[in-house]
């Protein structure tokens, strides 16, 4: 078991809890850097944070988000480690754990999911535009704008209409901007 096998199983588990949008190992401004961290509807996110020995899992409490829970990233929070290292009792208020059996993740305590303030957002936000900017960069010289209008040069490359196959921003259905509930 390593830690980066813990992020991986971290991130197939979020996506599986149907986070839409999943980074791994992004920092913010709060210096706090989630192993992974993804977001659901309605700005909903859930932080997940790796752990591959006790002694990881007990420094963890001293670092400034978690002494200072309010500035911490994540609606919802939990703990992945090996089964069996890290027991419910010991976790902070309100984080759920999720243990490593065999080859998947499995929920053995679950989160609060009213975890997150306001400066958690602002952090998480922080997070967010910090990883959008480093996209940008990676796509010049395009801006990222242009770069997520690329349907509407298909559709200019082909006579005006969407090549076959390929769904236009209407019928895509982002889950993101519609005003559905927290699933």
């Amino acid at each position: 078991m390593t830690h980066s096998r813990l992020i991986d199983e971290a991130v197939r588990w979020l996506r599986s809890y149907r986070c839409g949008v999943v980074l791994s190992e992004q920092s913010c401004s709060s210096g706090e850097t989630p192993d992974a961290i993804g977001w659901k509807r309605r700005n909903h996110s859930v932080v997940v944070e790796c752990k591959i020995s006790r002694a990881d899992f007990l420094a963890d409490a001293g670092k400034p988000w978690r002494k200072d829970p309010g500035s911490a990233l994540g609606c919802e929070r939990f703990y992945l480690a090996p089964a069996g290292m890290i027991s419910c009792e010991e976790l902070p208020h309100g984080w759920g754990l999720l243990e490593v059996r065999g080859r998947e993740a499995i929920m053995a305590q679950k989160s609060k999911k009213n975890l997150r303030g306001a400066e958690g957002l602002a952090n998480e936000m922080n997070l967010l535009l910090a990883s959008l900017l480093r996209v940008e960069v990676r796509i010049e010289p395009q801006r990222i704008t242009d770069f997520l209008k690329w349907k509407n040069r298909m559709a200019k490359y082909n006579g005006g209409t969407l090549p076959s196959g390929i769904a236009s921003e209407e019928m895509e259905g982002n889950l993101y901007l519609s005003a559905g509930e927290v699933v």
